[in-house]
């Protein structure tokens, strides 16, 4: 029992000791901040200083100057951000000016039309590289009022359209035509759809 309580006092002198020890190094750093505060300052300045130096060095070298002083490389970053800001706008500019040019380029092909002549009949083929919604119809439409008879025909509308239509002339009309006007015909019938969807 006797021992028990030696070793108890013996732990709790040891804490207590280590407490002291702590509390006086605690105190010895306070004092010795409190009686060298230049020092202190002086660290904190070169910490500045050389933080700024290396944020000057990377803007030197991100803006490609070869200035030595501070204010020169300012200048210098400065210049070259007004550049940056030039080319910005002009890369704006080109932008929009593509993009004027590809919506007009885009109002401007009209689809292509070929004809053929056949033994009895046209062969006619309409091929746009965009899908022409109605188109189908139009052409068509010239064909009724020229009298051409649909004999055959096919179609593709997904992605592009394509019409390939072999038509033979209505033999109880007495009028023949030829390649030409049905191609003409077809071309004028294109022209009025496009004008059609532009007001659309």
């Amino acid at each position: 029992m006797g021992v028990r309580v030696c070793k108890e006092e013996k732990e709790r002198g040891q804490e207590e000791k280590a407490e002291k020890s702590e509390i006086y190094e605690i105190r010895e750093g306070e004092r010795l901040r409190r009686s060298n505060p230049i020092s202190v300052s002086m660290v904190s300045r070169e910490h500045k200083r050389a933080a700024l130096y290396e944020k000057l060095q990377l803007l030197r070298s991100i803006t490609n100057s070869h200035a030595l002083n501070k204010t020169s490389i300012i200048v210098d970053a400065s210049k070259y951000i007004e550049e940056l800001k030039q080319k910005v706008e002009r890369l704006n500019e080109d932008t929009a000016n593509a993009q004027t040019s590809s919506s007009s380029s885009d109002q401007t092909p009209l689809p292509v039309v070929t004809v053929e002549t056949l033994e009895k009949g046209f062969l006619i083929n309409v091929f746009s590289e965009k899908s022409c919604p109605g188109l189908l119809v139009s052409v068509l439409e010239a064909f009724e009022d020229l009298g051409l008879n649909v004999l055959e025909a096919r179609v593709s509308c997904a992605d592009s359209f394509r019409l390939q239509a072999v038509g033979g002339e209505n033999e109880e009309e007495g009028e023949s035509i030829d390649a030409h006007a049905v191609k003409q015909a077809v071309a004028v019938a294109i022209k009025n759809w496009s004008e059609n969807n532009e007001h659309e």
